[in-house]
């Protein structure tokens, strides 16, 4: 249901007319790479409140990775907190407030996947939910345009039952947060997102 609402917000921008997710709608080559949004650099505020939810994010990555579900459970709590109190309101240039009510999607599935997290019993299942939280930051990120540290979009082919399944991460090293030790590195940089330098 979250993955059809998300759908629908994006397909309603797209239709606008103005500056989107994916850069113009107007273009004339249909092989063009989606472009995100043009925005202008954010506040700082903002800057510390989005750090501190990927600093929540790695810590659970981290804790997936060492298969520790005690930590992975205050980790998730931690990055809910983050989720809920994002300074999305200090998000610059978005006159439409497009870009805002897409931030406050993004981090309604993050909080709600963190919350859902902590209350399943089994690794599997909290690494389901981490899938999700990840698909949802990694989009979260582009529509914001965060211009931090440079983050690692990882992807593992093998991760459930070889469906594959992606993650960010703060450094190129492969850590594969769904199986830990059974397969550490398994997996490879599949994008990186660096709005700092543009």
């Amino acid at each position: 249901m979250k993955k059809v609402l998300i759908a629908i917000l994006l397909l309603a921008a797209v239709g606008s007319g103005a500056y989107y997710f994916f850069g113009k709608g107007d273009s004339k080559n249909k092989n063009e790479k989606p472009r995100a949004i043009e925005l202008g650099e954010n506040s700082g505020a903002f800057n510390q409140s989005y750090q501190k939810l990927l600093t929540a994010y790695y810590n659970l990555k981290d804790a997936l990775v060492a298969s520790d579900t005690i930590k992975a459970n205050a980790a998730s709590k931690e990055l809910l907190g983050y989720s809920d109190s994002l300074r999305i309101s200090e998000i610059k240039d978005d006159s439409t407030g497009v870009i805002k009510e897409t931030a406050k999607t993004f981090t309604g599935t993050i909080s709600g996947s963190a919350n859902a997290l902590i209350k399943e019993s089994t690794l599997e299942a909290k690494r389901k939910e981490f899938e999700m939280i990840s698909d949802a930051l990694y989009t979260l990120t582009q529509t914001v345009r965060y211009g931090g540290e440079k983050i690692y979009y990882q992807y593992c082919p093998m991760a459930f039952n070889n469906k594959g399944a992606y993650w960010l991460s703060n450094q190129p090293v492969i850590r594969n947060p769904y199986f830990g030790d059974e397969m550490l590195e398994c997996g490879e940089v599949k994008d990186s997102l660096d709005f700092g330098t543009n």
